[in-house]
């Protein structure tokens, strides 16, 4: 029996990604639209991160984290969508047994890596507004350095313990993913042995890397409101609003669905449900965090000025 089980192993050297439920008269339409809403993404969060190295003016702890932020979700929507949009246009929609662990890898790393970067701009915000005279001394470079290597080194770590413990798993003859990537709970549905450590794994490491960075994070903006609403003013409760309220909205909507999908019994989710949360967390928010985040930020507007202002000048000498 046992070696009946390594036999079948060797047999998947592939799996077929069935991608999304749209109908064959719309491909394109939705091809299109995917397409756009990557491009958006990529040069949304690379124009951040070269206006961030460019303006001396950035050159600060809270600009540091968005531009690492910024990689992440340029990265992160990088693992899916080349290959949907490939597959959009294949008659065979396949992605090789080696490449599936490498697409869950670095899937688990980014999104890991958001949630670490997510937790540490939260303690920027709250330290500048509830600690403004000694925001200088306490998130110093070296502590802001810190935070990033440390959130890539925990990321590292945990992306690579999943990955190891599918790479244990066997799969039979069963190599259809009803997903547009190789989700992990998709692949456990798949798997022919026993996912129990697998999946309690999940549920250990997601409350580490999930829930308390989630928890973290919506302490730090609920401590910001309640310093800016001391002050008895509509412009305080405006500032407190605008200050958090779209950065908790994007908040919300990433863990919520990461936190809803891997969290739960992977038995307990339809294949539409996981692809519809799939689509927000992996394509909806890397998208919407530069305009979040930042294009709605007045320093990196004065940014973006002053380099065309510059482009100008260097044009017309």
């Amino acid at each position: 029996m046992q070696g009946n089980t390594k036999r079948n192993q060797t047999v998947i050297s592939q799996f077929l990604l069935l991608g999304l439920p749209i109908p064959p008269e719309h491909q394109n339409l939705f091809y299109s639209l995917f397409l756009a809403m990557y491009l958006i993404t990529v040069l949304g969060n690379l124009l951040i991160i070269i206006l961030i190295q460019l303006d001396s003016h950035l050159h600060t702890p809270m600009y540091s984290l968005l531009s690492n932020l910024s990689f992440s979700d340029l990265c992160f929507s990088s693992v899916t969508m080349p290959k949907l949009l490939q597959n959009m246009q294949s008659q065979v929609p396949s992605i090789p047994y080696a490449g599936c662990l490498a697409q869950m890898y670095f899937f688990l790393f980014f999104a890991d890596l958001e949630s670490f970067l997510l937790v540490a701009m939260a303690y920027d915000r709250y330290v500048a507004i509830c600690f403004p005279l000694h925001y200088t001394s306490i998130m110093s470079p070296r502590l802001c350095m810190t935070l990033v290597v440390l959130s890539w080194v925990l990321t590292t770590f945990h992306a690579m313990l999943h990955t190891l413990l599918m790479a244990g798993l066997s799969f039979c003859e069963d190599n259809v993913i009803p997903h547009f990537f190789c989700d992990m709970s998709a692949l456990l549905k798949l798997s022919c042995s026993d996912t129990h450590v697998n999946e309690l794994v999940i549920f250990i490491t997601g409350g580490l890397i999930l829930v308390i960075p989630f928890v973290l994070i919506v302490v730090s903006y609920a401590r910001i409101v309640s310093s800016i609403l001391k002050v008895p003013s509509a412009r305080g409760i405006h500032k407190a609003f605008s200050t958090c309220g779209s950065h908790l909205s994007v908040v919300s909507l990433f863990y919520g669905t990461v936190i809803g999908l891997y969290l739960c019994p992977s038995a307990n989710n339809s294949t539409l449900k996981e692809t519809v949360m799939g689509m927000m967390y992996t394509v909806v928010t890397p998208m919407l965090n530069p305009f979040i985040y930042s294009l709605r930020n007045r320093d990196i507007k004065g940014a973006l000025v002053r380099a065309l202002c510059k482009k100008k000048i260097l044009f017309f000498l």
